[in-house]
């Protein structure tokens, strides 16, 4: 057991090492190989102690950044959260692989794995599905065909296949107790190995064969990374001097564009909390932001938080246009858990006093994220999901299912200093342009920012903590990847595979 227990503990540092800044992505393989290894035989107890060793050793290290400035509790509480659906994961694979690693069982077990750990408690946790470590790998091309969590499966099938191969070479099955009976066992043990061997290398290499056009319409756009004064969790604090470090940004832009050293820009882009000053209700707010619209000519879209309802804030994206200031509005549709509002606060309250860091919780919007935005020669639809949202399957895909030609994600990194967390999400946005065939502008206050392009490609990358610009153009998209039609169904057909696969097992146990 102890042997297995350091397997399963290198399964999750190997997820880990998958994602950014380290980007060693076929060490995913790795990991999920080895716990499936780890798990092969050892019933659903021992799999469930198992599957939770290698989900703290995955998710710790992985979101260390949540625990930047406020402590250590919450970052803790998070991980051990998001372990608690790898021991699950390790429980079915302890279950079902009564004989050895079975790559199908696996693959299945981790699509619907990250399925739960997605949806609940309180909508979900999609952060760091195995998927998003793949934004540099060859498999990143099935997310246009089965979405993000066709990409788990294949990379869950590929590790699971090459621990197979390495199972059968280690430990080759001795037949049935008959001479005949070991030949078969032998001769299928010799073809087994490198079997599964090539169909992991094929599954690994095939999706290169894969399209991912980046044609269409071009459509310049400009973001505006205007930084933060100072480094920390009070950045709300500063919310006077972030605003004016995104009005002189762009003024400074406008003056490029006006001297010719800059293409002018369709649309400006600020990102999440560019104005926590409500522009709706402060005159001064509104007055710069104008400003900054009037200078560049073209429309604007604001990051502000609006102090709406009454004691309670929204997270929005203002569309602003020159001469008439707001004209329209998204807002956020999933707010998250403890960082923009607190569920059940008495009673997080009795654990943390830093509950009380967010006064005013955000409510959610209830109108879709497509926002129809004038340009030159008539208009463009933008499909906006604001920060977190972006790992977010159903609203990243009803937005391009409403017509969205090109997606927005504004985000705000200030609060994770020099951490993997930006990067992390930018692989995301990556992910997601592949998988519904569409450019993203990722435009964040601090960094990093950058245009991804629809083949997942990223151009015009930022720093962190610096005042940049992004700007370039991104194609404007109709089509519909498979993916994006197919929808919710490969995790339910996943979810109905792996319930099958229990089921069966079950009733064979009960009978043997």
């Amino acid at each position: 057991m102890l042997v297995r227990l350091v397997l399963s503990v290198a399964a999750g540092l190997c997820l880990w090492l998958a994602f950014p800044t380290h980007d060693l992505w076929w060490t995913a393989y790795v990991g999920i190989g080895a716990l499936a290894l780890a798990t092969a035989g050892v019933g659903a107890r021992r799999g469930l102690v198992l599957g939770l060793a290698a989900g703290l050793a995955y998710f710790v290290p992985l979101l260390s950044w949540t625990g930047i400035f406020v402590g250590s509790l919450p970052w803790l509480a998070l991980a051990v959260l998001e372990a608690l659906y790898i021991a699950g994961l390790g429980a079915v694979c302890g279950y079902l692989q009564r004989d050895g690693v079975r790559p199908l069982v696996v693959a299945l077990a981790w699509v619907v794995a990250e399925l739960a750990r997605s949806t609940t408690p309180f909508g979900g946790f999609p952060w760091g599905r195995v998927a998003f470590s793949q934004a540099d790998a060859p498999l990143l091309a099935v997310a246009s065909w089965l979405g993000t969590p066709g990409v788990t499966f294949t990379a869950a099938l590929v590790g699971a296949l090459v621990a197979l191969a390495v199972e059968r070479w280690l430990r080759p099955s001795r037949g049935e107790g008959t001479e005949r009976g070991r030949r078969a066992g032998s001769l299928r043990d010799r073809w087994t190995a490198p079997g599964a061997a090539v169909c992991a290398v094929a599954l690994l290499l095939g999706p290169l064969l894969i399209p991912r056009p980046v044609d269409g319409e071009p459509l310049q756009v400009l973001g505006v990374q205007g930084n933060v004064p100072e480094m920390t969790l009070e950045f709300n604090a500063q919310r006077r001097a972030v605003l004016d470090n995104h009005v002189a940004t762009t003024l400074s832009a406008a003056d490029l564009i006006d001297r010719g050293a800059l293409p002018a820009p369709d649309l400006v882009l600020w990102p999440e909390n560019a104005s926590d000053i409500d522009p709706l209700r402060n005159a001064d707010a509104a007055t710069v932001i104008n400003e900054a619209v009037d200078a560049v000519g073209v429309p604007l879209i604001v990051g502000a938080v609006l102090r709406e309802p009454e004691d309670h804030s929204t997270n929005a994206s203002l569309l602003f246009l020159p001469g008439e200031g707001v004209v329209d509005r998204y807002v956020k549709q999933r707010p998250v858990p403890f960082a923009e509002y607190i569920p059940f606060r008495s009673f997080f309250r009795l654990f943390s006093d830093k509950v009380d860091l967010i006064s005013r919780d955000f409510v959610a919007g209830d109108e879709p994220g497509v926002m129809a935005v004038p340009v030159a020669g008539g208009e463009v639809v933008l499909g906006i999901a604001i920060c977190f949202e972006v790992v977010v399957d159903d609203l990243m895909r009803d937005n391009v299912l409403r017509g969205a030609e090109v997606l927005f994600v504004p985000t705000n990194n200030a609060t994770f200093g020099f951490t993997a967390e930006s990067e992390q999400q930018l692989a995301a946005s990556r992910v997601k342009a592949v998988e519904l065939g569409r450019p993203v502008v990722h435009v964040s206050t601090v960094g990093v920012s950058g245009l991804v392009q629809p083949d997942g490609s990223v151009q015009e990358k930022t720093e962190l903590f610096t005042r940049d610009i992004v700007s370039g153009a991104v194609p404007r998209r109709t089509d519909l990847t498979l993916a994006a039609r197919l929808g919710w169904w490969p995790e339910r057909l996943a979810a109905a595979g792996l319930a099958g696969a229990l089921v069966a097992a079950a009733l064979v146990r009960r009978r043997g």
